[in-house]
């Protein structure tokens, strides 16, 4: 892979990871809420390098892309990022693949750019808006919610359980302490003001939703412990067309926790688009 840096909306630094095969079709992953690029490493280093380009970006706010304040609520800038990624690496059609917060990217970006330049959308365990929507808080785990206020919490000790809690939440079976202290460390280095403007924003995008053509894939697990299998049936209620794809027995993870299964899925979404 790849480093460079893509200047995104209003100017903030995005740091991208572009690998694979260059002249394969195009894929670019869009990690979570308090998550980073290396969340993608069990596609990135899989049988899918060999036949795409695989992109991967940290979201403003999240790994080694800019921190600043105030520049997390304001729906032009998350699809100008995008927008960026896509114009400066010069991508082709490629698929977005949102994992859980990125949901609501994915919509920033369509809703102001359309679906022209993208051959569709993977929804991994995502959410179509932030949580402060009223309407979100159904689609959203219990152990999740009570774990918001210390993930927004001033205070280091009840910050760094609430983050080690939702670290955990993110997988269905128990995690080994590598994995652990890896996710918790890029979790950790998200700072408290990048994780209010994030979880703080009002949407609303059932009606951007409503208008995709584009191929979807819904990917969620039906023991996801922060994503509710109920968000995947309230997006298909608004896309006939989407197609779901229940992992049973799988997390808030699939790409992870059963790779084999979403890198093959993802093979033949891409492949068909």
């Amino acid at each position: 892979m790849r480093s460079q840096t893509v200047i995104g909306g209003g100017g903030l630094k995005l740091n991208v990871e572009d690998g694979g095969n260059p002249h394969g079709k195009t894929i670019l992953f869009i990690h979570g809420f308090s998550q980073c690029h290396l969340v993608w490493h069990k596609q990135i280093h899989s049988g899918l390098a060999r036949d795409f380009r695989l992109v991967t970006m940290d979201i403003r706010g999240h790994g080694l892309s800019e921190k600043p304040c105030g520049v997390y609520g304001d729906s032009k800038l998350w699809a100008d990022d995008v927008h960026e990624v896509i114009a400066t690496l010069g991508l082709k059609n490629p698929l977005l693949v949102g994992w859980s917060y990125a949901g609501a990217i994915m919509c920033d970006y369509i809703a102001c750019y359309g679906e022209a330049d993208i051959a569709g959308t993977n929804w991994v365990a995502a959410v179509s808006a932030p949580m402060r929507a009223l309407s979100q808080r159904a689609f959203l785990g219990a152990d999740f919610l009570s774990v918001v206020p210390g993930l927004l919490s001033r205070n280091a000790q009840e910050s760094l359980e609430s983050m080690q809690a939702f670290v955990r939440l993110c997988k269905h079976a128990e995690i080994s302490p590598e994995e652990l202290y890896l996710t918790l460390g890029y979790g950790l280095s998200v700072p408290l003001h990048v994780r209010i403007g994030l979880l703080s924003r009002e949407l609303n995008n059932d009606d951007v939703i409503s208008k995709i053509r584009k191929p979807m894939l819904l990917s969620y697990g039906d023991h996801d412990a922060v994503v509710s299998l109920s968000m995947a049936r309230h997006i298909m209620s608004l896309v006939k067309h989407a197609k779901l794809s229940v992992y049973h027995g799988i997390g808030h993870s699939p790409f992870w926790e059963a790779s084999r299964r979403f890198n093959r899925e993802l093979r033949e979404l891409r492949n068909a688009t």
